[in-house]
């Protein structure tokens, strides 16, 4: 739990809250429209300081390295080619606050991957990362892993992240209070906003 004072220089890392994890599309995190006030609260304490992270799924069917290559043959219907561009839009309701808030896109799991999210937060001297979003035991698991790996001070945020399984977000919940307990500070939205000024 924070009990402590957040740097003013912190980021909000907000991953993957769009278009293509809300009911009815296959790819649907079930808990999306009740996290959404939750991740909504965050961003109004300082849009400029929030990142929104967007997966990008391949062109076409059978596109990707490697084994994404059998992925996007399953699921061919979540191309873009078959989905639709505005598939990777985030959510209504967020995209009124970009700007000031910024975009980075990934074609994985991690927002890591490519250098430009680790270049950009070492340019602005950034030591503590806020996340949200989903999916808690894919995309946000990824990206609190990179930042720990970084040496990020890491809040994970537990009533502003989602997940499909309930299990699988008190699995993560879990890990990170208990096993990673020295690296992530797992808390809520309510103290962020109390000890982010």
């Amino acid at each position: 739990m924070t009990s402590s004072s957040i740097p003013s220089n912190a980021v909000h890392i907000c991953v993957d809250m769009q278009r293509m994890f809300m009911p009815p599309n296959p790819w649907a995190v079930g808990w999306f429209p009740e996290t959404l006030p939750k991740v909504i609260e965050l961003v109004q304490r300082k849009p400029a300081s929030t990142i929104f992270t967007r997966f990008i799924p391949a062109r076409r069917p059978g596109e990707g390295q490697g084994q994404w290559r059998d992925y996007y043959c399953h699921w061919a219907d979540m191309t873009l080619e078959r989905a639709g561009r505005e598939i990777v839009d985030l959510a209504p309701e967020l995209q009124a606050f970009v700007p000031p808030a910024r975009l980075f896109d990934k074609f994985v799991y991690s927002p890591w991957f490519d250098g430009s999210l680790q270049r950009a937060l070492v340019a602005e001297a950034v030591d503590t990362v806020i996340v949200s979003g989903g999916e808690a035991d894919m995309c946000v698991l990824a990206t609190l892993l990179g930042a720990i790996d970084f040496g990020y001070r890491t809040i994970l945020v537990e009533d502003a992240i989602c997940s499909t399984s309930d299990e699988a977000y008190d699995n993560i919940v879990k890990l990170f209070s208990d096993r990673y307990s020295q690296q992530v500070e797992v808390t809520s939205v309510e103290a962020v906003l109390e000890f982010w000024r």
